[in-house]
């Protein structure tokens, strides 16, 4: 009876590390701007991002003001209008599951320093990037609490042409640490039921 238990509790173990990696991050979208038309106030983009109230540059490789070679194509949030745009991109998200935004953002390379505005849902965060930054990794998370479309956006503040530059965008979602706990509950209730029905 003790083994029928083991095997019971093992079989459930087992088939809930399978289910917690195979549902760790799920991928939502993702883009690299790498096959967006190199442009100075681009307004179409391949992944569905939209820019409104001012413009935005997709640069970089091959040579088209490359800032930071070597990182392909990526977005300059300033633009070359004297109005930095809103860049945004619309998800639909469900409610209880939490969301997570990362980018890579790195400085102008052109002097002075940048701010960038960056909202995900209701939560948002400022980013301050001196000229000479790199590219580094960046990340917003979100969880609604209602099924519905909500948006991630990016605003460099100011206005000068010269802005912060933006690459590696994606979004996936993972279940609220809850789910996990409601799993293993499930599965320690099926493991006893088990075993005293074997008794």
């Amino acid at each position: 009876m003790i083994k029928q238990f083991l095997k019971v509790l093992m079989s459930s173990l087992i088939l809930m590390v399978f289910m917690v990696t195979s549902s760790v991050a799920s991928p939502v979208f993702s883009d690299n701007f790498d096959t967006d038309v190199l442009a100075t106030n681009q307004t179409t983009f391949n992944g569905g991002w939209v820019v409104s109230g001012g413009t935005v540059d997709v640069i970089g490789d091959p040579s088209f003001y490359d800032m930071l070679p070597g990182n392909g194509r990526y977005v300059d949030l300033d633009g070359s209008s004297g109005q930095s745009g809103f860049f945004s991109k619309d998800f639909s998200l469900t409610a209880g599951l939490v969301y997570t935004a990362t980018f890579d953002l790195a400085g102008s390379q052109r002097g002075g320093s940048e701010s960038v505005h960056v909202q995900f849902g209701d939560t948002y965060a400022n980013y301050t990037l001196n000229s000479g930054d790199g590219f580094s990794n960046y990340s917003l998370s979100f969880t609604p609490t209602v099924t519905d479309t909500y948006f991630l956006s990016f605003q460099n503040v100011g206005g000068d042409n010269v802005g912060a530059l933006l690459d590696n965008t994606s979004v996936s979602a993972v279940p609220e640490p809850e789910t996990y706990a409601m799993l293993l509950i499930g599965l320690l209730a099926v493991s006893v039921y088990s075993s005293k029905r074997n008794k």
